[in-house]
Protein backbone atom coordinates (compact mmCIF):
# COMPACT_ATOMS: atom_id res chain seq x y z
CA UNK A 1 0.00 0.00 0.00
CA UNK A 2 1.17 3.50 -0.75
CA UNK A 3 1.96 5.65 2.24
CA UNK A 4 0.09 8.91 2.87
CA UNK A 5 -2.90 8.39 0.53
CA UNK A 6 -5.26 6.57 2.89
CA UNK A 7 -7.65 8.39 5.25
CA UNK A 8 -7.25 8.23 9.01
CA UNK A 9 -9.36 5.30 10.24
CA UNK A 10 -10.37 5.86 13.86
CA UNK A 11 -13.14 5.23 16.39
CA UNK A 12 -16.29 7.38 16.15
CA UNK A 13 -19.04 7.68 18.79
CA UNK A 14 -22.52 7.31 17.27
CA UNK A 15 -25.66 8.61 18.99
CA UNK A 16 -29.15 7.71 17.77
CA UNK A 17 -32.21 9.91 18.25
CA UNK A 18 -33.73 7.12 20.40
CA UNK A 19 -30.85 7.50 22.88
CA UNK A 20 -28.79 4.47 21.87
CA UNK A 21 -25.04 5.10 21.84
CA UNK A 22 -22.33 2.91 20.35
CA UNK A 23 -18.82 3.15 18.94
CA UNK A 24 -17.70 2.18 15.46
CA UNK A 25 -14.74 2.85 13.23
CA UNK A 26 -14.87 5.33 10.38
CA UNK A 27 -12.77 7.59 8.18
CA UNK A 28 -14.95 10.59 9.11
CA UNK A 29 -13.16 13.58 10.55
CA UNK A 30 -15.78 13.97 13.30
CA UNK A 31 -15.42 12.24 16.65
CA UNK A 32 -19.19 12.21 17.31
CA UNK A 33 -21.91 11.35 14.81
CA UNK A 34 -25.71 11.65 15.22
CA UNK A 35 -28.13 9.38 13.37
CA UNK A 36 -31.92 9.26 13.22
CA UNK A 37 -32.50 5.49 13.14
CA UNK A 38 -30.50 2.56 14.51
CA UNK A 39 -31.11 -1.17 14.84
CA UNK A 40 -32.84 -0.68 18.21
CA UNK A 41 -35.52 1.65 16.87
CA UNK A 42 -35.82 0.75 13.16
CA UNK A 43 -39.17 -0.97 12.39
CA UNK A 44 -37.48 -3.75 10.40
CA UNK A 45 -35.45 -4.86 13.42
CA UNK A 46 -38.08 -4.22 16.10
CA UNK A 47 -40.97 -5.83 14.22
CA UNK A 48 -43.27 -2.90 14.95
CA UNK A 49 -44.21 -1.36 11.65
CA UNK A 50 -46.80 1.36 11.43
CA UNK A 51 -48.51 2.87 8.43
CA UNK A 52 -49.18 6.59 8.65
CA UNK A 53 -52.17 7.73 6.61
CA UNK A 54 -52.86 11.28 7.67
CA UNK A 55 -54.69 12.57 4.61
CA UNK A 56 -56.39 9.43 3.33
CA UNK A 57 -53.80 8.86 0.63
CA UNK A 58 -54.05 5.08 0.83
CA UNK A 59 -57.83 5.18 0.42
CA UNK A 60 -57.54 7.69 -2.40
CA UNK A 61 -55.03 5.43 -4.18
CA UNK A 62 -57.18 2.34 -3.68
CA UNK A 63 -60.25 4.14 -5.03
CA UNK A 64 -58.35 5.31 -8.08
CA UNK A 65 -56.27 2.21 -8.88
CA UNK A 66 -57.88 -0.56 -6.82
CA UNK A 67 -59.28 -2.42 -9.82
CA UNK A 68 -55.87 -2.75 -11.49
CA UNK A 69 -54.38 -4.95 -8.78
CA UNK A 70 -57.25 -7.36 -8.14
CA UNK A 71 -56.64 -10.91 -9.28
Amino acid sequence: MKQGIHPNYHEVNVTCSCGNKFATKSAMEKENFNIEVCSLCHPFYTGTQKIVDTTGRVDKFNNKFGNLFKR
